[in-house]
């Protein structure tokens, strides 16, 4: 059985197919995601999330943002 590691402040998580935002908060459980130029906006089911790369694996590829 694997278990799905939730996102966390800074990671990069697959949202949808193919689409890739940052987590910039997490407010009440609930992580708000954003991407350039776009306004931040919540995920209702966290569990939908696929963390891609972690703020500490970013960090190490310089590239944070």
């Amino acid at each position: 059985m694997s278990t799905r590691k939730l996102p966390e402040v800074g990671d990069e998580v697959e949202y949808a197919p193919g689409r890739l935002a940052v987590v910039t908060d997490i407010r009440k459980g609930v992580p708000y995601l954003r991407n350039p130029g776009i306004k931040e906006w919540p995920v209702r089911d966290p569990t939908t999330l696929t963390v891609r790369r972690t703020r500490a694996e970013r960090i190490a590829a310089g590239d944070f943002r």
